[in-house]
């Protein structure tokens, strides 16, 4: 079965360069950040773990805990990590799994089911491997995002949705286009004008189903 928004993730136990631990033990009561790569030594990924190592007091501030995949083994990413340190001058304080049986790229809808690891691979072979997922307390998945291997992800973006989906999370409102952090949000159309006006406040009205408001605090 396709892992699907709202689903839970699976629980299952991992091998990292930081020890074994089942993913529910490893996020705990925290948000969840799960971004793949496709095989280590590559240009693109080394830029995008150096980026992730760079935001790491962003994770903190937003309670998220990280976690890297790449379907190589521990000791490969062992030393990968020393050259995503010195590319991105930050440490990688962050684990990564040792996907080299596809587990958790197959059970994340990453793979296909027959899909295997041949002699002499290339990153084309796991292509796909290329997702961020993100995860809420409830253990449940909030956002995906896949990109191809020849363009790197923004994690300015995957902040900004983070910051989006824990704003919005219990609470009903929702976040327009381009928004970032500290700027109105819409009312969720499950409250009538009177019920938003109580509960927010202040309601400026642009169209009947187009209710602007303040981020709650």
């Amino acid at each position: 079965m396709a892992l699907r928004i709202n689903d839970a993730i699976p629980n299952l136990t991992v091998e990292t360069d930081m020890g074994s631990f089942a993913l529910h033990d490893y996020f705990g009561d925290s948000w969840g950040i799960i971004f793949s790569h496709p095989k280590d030594f590559t240009p693109v990924c080394t830029t995008e773990f150096g980026a992730v190592a760079q935001l790491a007091d962003e994770w903190d501030k937003r309670g998220t805990k990280v976690l890297g995949v790449s379907v190589d083994a521990v000791a490969e990413h062992k030393q990968w990590k020393a050259d995503i340190e010195g590319h991105a001058s930050a440490k990688a304080g962050f684990p990564i799994v040792a996907d080299t049986d596809l587990e958790l790229s197959k059970a994340f809808d990453m793979l296909p089911a027959e899909a295997y690891l041949p002699d002499g691979r290339t990153p084309a072979d796991t292509a796909s491997v290329r997702s961020v997922f993100i995860i809420s307390p409830d253990k449940k998945v909030q956002l995906m995002m896949t990109y191809p291997m020849s363009v790197g992800r923004n994690f300015a973006e995957v902040l900004r949705a983070l910051d989006g989906l824990q704003a919005t999370y219990g609470t009903p409102i929702a976040t327009p286009a381009n928004w970032e952090k500290g700027q109105d949000v819409i009312a969720a159309l499950s409250l009538d004008d009177t019920q938003a006006k109580e509960k927010f406040g202040d309601m400026r009205v642009e169209l009947p189903y187009l209710r602007w408001v303040k981020e709650p605090g």
